[in-house]
């Protein structure tokens, strides 16, 4: 889904290098430096995350953001994989495009919701709707890095953040920590949990921009989501309230599909696929998709416990990337038949997404 204040010019990918396994003994799995400080002087944290097939996985405490992740192709070639930036003065003014979406994110129409028979206005950041949490949500603030035990074969850290009652029109202290775990079997995970003192409504995702090839056009890259439904939305993506049939539309990637083949023929202003899947299956993990990118020889599997993944092609990047935001469905408060968004005191959301990285 877009972010509308990212442009191309601060869009970038590391360059491609070759790093092999590494032997346990001289592994530093965890390591923290200095990333600069807010304009209000609060310091920002670099968390580099490593395992022991040379794989690597930065992480920022502003916004969360997934800053780089460096996977191998066929041969064993890493480069970074996610589009980035490189100051964080630069994520400040752009965003981030692999941060943390909180507390909803996607669209709440008309910018206000009713729980418990109270209306809450938000701010409206999307036309007259709201989008991704509102004016700054969770992308654009610091969280707190806590320390979290490592277990064999995983390197993890920890960020949390407390949105106060009020924070951008939403009722109830909401705390919420995310585990970022680069495992040895190539995997990264992310684990979410959300605690409130208060009815709130909640809906993560983390928006990365992926290009498996380390950049150029996503197009000829391959996708398959396993869903037999979504659920269509308006001019300005407002979910209609209806779940149908993918069969037979341009949507449908029930076969492994290349992107491009039917993009073009997709309205005209939308420029590419926006598109939330319903992906079923309860809270069980399931598969959410498959992103093969046949130059590199480089796979992205996506298994979630949420019920749906939102498709977006980075249609204002020129299709540059492929964003797969696991998350409930857009608009979810004002939609009975939707899954639930709601919280409540002693109900923590908890959610898991787990990418893994394979070459062939």
């Amino acid at each position: 889904m877009q972010i509308s204040f990212w442009r191309l010019a601060v869009v970038s990918f590391a360059a491609s290098v070759f790093v092999g396994p590494v032997h346990a003994q001289t592994l530093k799995r965890v390591e923290q430096a200095d990333f600069g400080k807010t304009q209000d002087g609060t310091e920002v944290k670099l968390i580099t995350l490593r395992n022991s097939k040379g794989m690597s996985a930065q992480i920022i405490s502003y916004g969360a953001i997934i800053k780089e992740l460096h996977a191998p192709d066929r041969n064993g070639n890493f480069t970074n994989i996610l589009l980035t930036t490189d100051t964080l003065q630069k994520f400040q003014r752009f965003g981030g495009p692999a941060a943390v979406i909180g507390r909803v994110a996607n669209r709440i129409a008309g910018a206000r919701f009713e729980l418990d028979g109270t209306t809450y206005k938000l701010p409206a950041n999307s036309g007259k709707n709201t989008i991704h949490g509102g004016r700054k949500g969770f992308a654009q603030v610091v969280w707190t890095v806590e320390a979290v035990p490592q277990k064999n074969g995983e390197s993890s850290v920890k960020l949390v953040y407390l949105s106060k009652d009020g924070e951008e029109g939403f009722p109830g202290n909401l705390k919420t920590s995310v585990i970022y775990t680069l495992t040895d079997n190539n995997e990264l995970r992310i684990d979410y949990e959300a605690e409130t003192d208060k009815a709130t409504i909640v809906n993560l995702t983390n928006h990365a921009y992926w290009n498996l090839a380390g950049g150029g056009s996503c197009l000829d890259n391959v996708l398959w989501i396993p869903s037999e439904s979504y659920t269509p939305a308006d001019a300005e993506l407002i979910p209609t309230g209806e779940v149908l049939s993918l069969k037979g539309t341009l949507m449908d990637f029930n076969q492994p599909t290349r992107i491009g083949d039917r993009i073009e023929q997709l309205k005209p202003k939308m420029n590419g696929y926006d598109h939330n899947y319903v992906l079923g299956g309860g809270k069980a993990m399931k598969l959410a998709a498959r992103l093969t990118e046949p130059v590199s020889g480089r796979i992205m599997e996506v298994r979630t416990t949420q019920p749906a993944v939102q498709l977006y092609t980075a249609n204002h990047l020129g299709h540059t990337a492929v964003c797969l935001e696991t998350q409930h469905y857009p608009d979810s408060i004002h939609h009975t038949n939707f899954p639930s968004i709601v919280i409540r005191p002693n109900e923590p959301l908890k959610e898991t997404t787990l990418f893994t990285f394979l070459a062939k």
